[in-house]
């Protein structure tokens, strides 16, 4: 499972990223992180947003350049309601019904394995399960 974070304001390149998925044979889920203009601002660590307000960026996606919200997102994420783990959860609910990844059914945090058989443990159990192996 790769997880990409892009800009991609318009639906037409969010629709040809799924269609070129979708003919490789590839899942492909749009996550919309639906967060208003001004929270994404104060969240912005290198002041970028500042910057383009002030013309020293020019094309930048919100500010002077357009942003077409997704219509029918497979998943959004309004991260100004929501906490990160909370986001986590939201996420990780939409890839085990699609059937992406499974859990070990002890929990929703306890190791989950996607669907090629690859696992992934919990940090803190780690260094206990890499002792076990060995």
């Amino acid at each position: 499972i790769s997880i990409v974070s892009l800009i991609s304001p318009t639906i037409e390149d969010r629709q040809h990223a799924r269609e070129l998925h979708e003919k490789s044979g590839i899942a492909f889920l749009e996550v919309f992180v639906d967060v208003p203009l001004e929270v994404a601002e104060s969240r912005d660590p290198k002041g970028l947003y500042k910057k383009a307000r002030a013309g020293e960026i020019k094309g930048f996606t919100g500010i002077d350049a357009p942003f077409e919200a997704p219509e029918n997102p497979d998943v959004r994420l309004k991260t100004n309601e929501l906490s990160i783990m909370q986001s986590v959860e939201v996420l990780q609910r939409e890839l085990l019904k699609r059937g992406h990844i499974l859990t070990t059914g002890r929990g929703l945090y306890d190791a989950v394995v996607p669907t090629d058989g690859e696992m992934f443990v919990p940090a803190d159990q780690l260094a206990a399960k890499k002792a076990e192996a060995a």
